[in-house]
């Protein structure tokens, strides 16, 4: 078991340095961005290596894991939503809501057990296919807020409200930010082979386990994912939404961000 573990994160380390190496060879100055993240993923997996061992033998702490899980997928989706008002804030419900939901859905109709060792992974596979969703949706909703206000603006012209002038925008965004998890739910078995499944394989569960809890996490993500892009693009259509049936512009939404932060 020990040389196990030793020769995967000696393998895995090896990678890095690999790509570390190809990245300075090319000139790309990632070599450090490289570097920097693979020794940040090996103190995080090890600590939560170790938290999870805690909420195993104590399953209060399962709250306050998930509410960390929760709150680092709001910070990183929410800085793709820059200049929207209040963005972190914003992240946080729009990630939950579908996670949380399709997860206690699982464990009612009995897909998963209700203990942390079921729920914690569930949860957090679940959590940041919606995180994943959310920023790749806002990433390109908020772009097209910048590079399509003449196309809102002759919507709103031709007599269109602010909602129905930005629906096709909050649309392509909402497609964009699903595509990653349709492709993948396509391509499992064929071109991939998901780390749930593999993970469930190499613990010694039979492949028949493995595919159907596969199965219905992939299919779980594709709602969340759904869910979780089209609550962003509702909260992006009311935050930008003025009064009059006005639509703010990035320069107006960065005004207000930064008034903000003056005030505080």
């Amino acid at each position: 078991m020990t040389s196990t573990l030793v020769a995967q994160v000696l393998a895995g380390l090896g990678f890095a340095a690999v790509a570390a190496a190809l990245a300075q060879r090319a000139g790309l100055g990632l070599g450090p961005s490289i570097g920097r993240a693979a020794l940040r993923a090996v103190v995080q997996l090890a600590a939560v290596g170790a938290f999870l061992a805690a909420v195993f033998a104590v399953p209060a702490l399962a709250v306050i894991f998930v509410g960390v899980m929760l709150g680092a997928a709001a910070l990183t989706a929410g800085g793709r939503l820059a200049p929207l008002p209040r963005a972190r804030l914003v992240a946080v419900g729009v990630i939950a809501l579908p996670a949380f939901t399709a997860t206690a859905v699982l464990v009612a109709v009995g897909a998963f057990a209700a203990t942390p060792r079921a729920a914690i992974p569930t949860v957090g596979i679940l959590l940041g296919g919606a995180m994943t969703a959310t920023s790749l949706c806002g990433r390109h909703l908020m772009a097209a807020l910048d590079t399509s206000h003449a196309e809102v603006e002759a919507r709103l012209c031709l007599g269109d409200d602010a909602h129905t002038a930005l629906t096709p925008l909050a649309r392509r965004a909402v497609v964009d930010g699903v595509i990653p998890v349709l492709d993948q739910t396509r391509s499992v078995g064929l071109v991939t082979l998901p780390g749930t499944f593999v993970g469930l394989v190499l613990g010694g569960a039979s492949p028949a386990r493995a595919a159907s809890t596969q199965l219905v996490v992939l299919l779980a993500l594709i709602a969340v994912e759904l869910g979780a892009a089209l609550l962003l693009s509702r909260a992006v259509i009311r935050a930008v939404t003025a009064p009059g049936e006005r639509v703010r512009t990035h320069r107006e939404l960065r005004a207000g961000s930064t008034s903000r932060v003056h005030a505080r």
